[in-house]
């Protein structure tokens, strides 16, 4: 295995060389704001890397359609501390609407296109040849969107990767396809999504379509985002867990759709980069989105749908989120209460008192479990049991019942948690707390959509099976 595992690492350093690459001023020396960052560009172009037209039967088996752009629709700040025990990919929605440079507020996957052609106009008209405009517009347009990024974030992007419809499918492809859970069916002709309820495996095309979809979703592009994350989850679950990299067979595709579809800036040894991911345990691994004001919002003339967002505030949970990270908090932060199946027993003469505290715990966001009557292993007091007794779950019910104590019991299945009431119990629901009926949701996580505190959950890479999603 060991030599296997060498060969394909060689393979790895051999493909470096073919990658197409630029440089630009922009970019920071990394580690200087406590992270490196690195910018990751999906664009909806119809080329390769290399500015080659896609073949008509490539772009019908991506479902491309005749629109020609450059639209950027995938935008993740990848953010590692300094310290490399953490890594979070933080999604910012396409419709964000952001100051950018030379174009005032406009969406975010707007930028670099726009920036781009009025670059490419100008040169032409000076008389610039039309190869070297497209070249150097294309510079100007990716130069505008890491501008946009870092004055939104408030970070200094240190890398930048660019990849076309054609390399997402690609690289799925080369890992062998990932593994996603959707909530409920899905038929949508305009992406070409057409996939079962439940846990399947798609191939390139297929994950393609499931990250473009944003029709006939719950929350449009909101819901795109968080496709996008759990496909990207499942991807690096794979290169973390070595299910990848091993292969000397998966190496080779991979190399193959990496230099033909991907743009990196100069300077980043993708190698190290792909190294430090290897390291990390994979539920160190984490992706969330960034905060928004309002996700059916209107332009500033009222002629867009957009999605407002604060800098300040996105700046500010940035930040934090990095804090987080940098402690090694990353399960706190991918945590929310639909994890969690709360079972209740009785254990008490009060009657109906499972029932009332098992709907406190339904109406906070967690799972309902069995509710009834605790038949053996009868308690002196109240208190909640799980495998483990620092587990993440069962702290998070602790707190919501008024602190009752945890009790290790390996019997309880991870995932778990066991609320057994005795007569002592006068927290949330038995109708002797000042805060009884506590419908509140746990965690931000759980709360409203458009709060703006409450980004969509954060997913991270440590699952074989991600979580379902709409």
């Amino acid at each position: 295995m060991m030599a296997v595992t060498g060969v394909a690492w060689g393979k790895l350093r051999s493909f470096e060389a073919g990658i197409f690459e630029f440089s630009t001023p922009l970019l920071g020396k990394g580690g200087d704001d406590g992270a490196i960052d690195i910018l990751l560009v999906g664009l909806d172009s119809r080329t390769d890397a290399h500015g080659n037209p896609l073949p008509q039967e490539q772009l019908s088996m991506l479902h491309a359609g005749d629109d020609v752009s450059t639209n950027t629709d995938t935008i993740i700040l990848v953010r590692i501390p300094n310290n490399g025990k953490s890594a979070t990919a933080i999604s910012i929605p396409r419709d964000s609407y952001v100051q950018a440079p030379g174009l005032g507020k406009t969406k975010i996957n707007g930028v670099y296109g726009q920036t781009k052609e009025a670059e490419r106009v100008k040169l032409v008209e000076s008389n610039v040849s039309d190869a070297a405009a497209e070249s150097r517009s294309t510079q100007a347009g990716r130069e505008a969107l890491i501008k946009t990024v870092a004055d939104l974030t408030g970070v200094t992007v240190d890398h930048y990767a660019e990849i076309g419809l054609l390399g997402f499918a690609l690289i799925t492809d080369a890992v062998g396809g990932v593994n996603v859970c959707l909530k409920d069916t899905v038929s949508e002709p305009l992406s070409g999504a057409d996939f079962p309820a439940g846990w399947q495996k798609l191939n390139g095309p297929q994950a393609l379509s499931f990250v473009r979809q944003r029709h006939d979703l719950p929350r449009g592009d909101l819901d795109r985002v968080v496709r996008q994350q759990a496909v990207m989850a499942a991807l690096a679950h794979q290169v973390i867990s070595g299910k990848t990299l091993s292969s000397p067979a998966a190496v080779d595709r991979l190399q193959q759709a990496i230099q033909r579809s991907v743009v990196l800036s100069d300077g980043w040894n993708v190698m190290d980069f792909v190294k430090q991911l290897q390291k990390l345990a994979a539920a160190s691994v984490a992706f969330a989105t960034i905060p928004v004001l309002d996700e059916s919002g209107w332009s500033d003339d009222g002629t867009q749908s957009v999605v407002r967002v604060d800098p300040a505030q996105v700046q500010e949970w940035v930040k934090g989120l990095l804090s987080d990270q940098a402690h090694g908090k990353t399960q706190q932060l991918a945590y929310t209460p639909s994890k969690t199946t709360a079972d209740v027993l009785n254990d008490s003469d009060i009657g109906g008192l499972a029932a009332a505290v098992s709907e406190v715990l339904t109406n906070s966001g967690f799972t309902a479990g069995t509710v009834g009557n605790n038949e053996s292993g009868h308690v002196s007091g109240s208190q909640i049991q799980a495998a483990k007794a620092d587990d993440l779950g069962a702290r998070t019910v602790s707190k919501q019942l008024g602190g009752l104590p945890i009790v290790a019991n390996p019997s309880v299945p991870p995932g778990t948690v066991r609320v057994v009431l005795a007569g002592d119990y006068t927290g949330p629901g038995s109708g002797l707390s000042d805060n009884d009926g506590l419908s509140t949701p746990v965690g931000t996580a759980a709360a409203a959509p458009t709060d703006p505190t409450a980004p969509p959950p954060v997913l991270t890479a440590g699952a074989d099976k991600p979580e379902c999603v709409n």
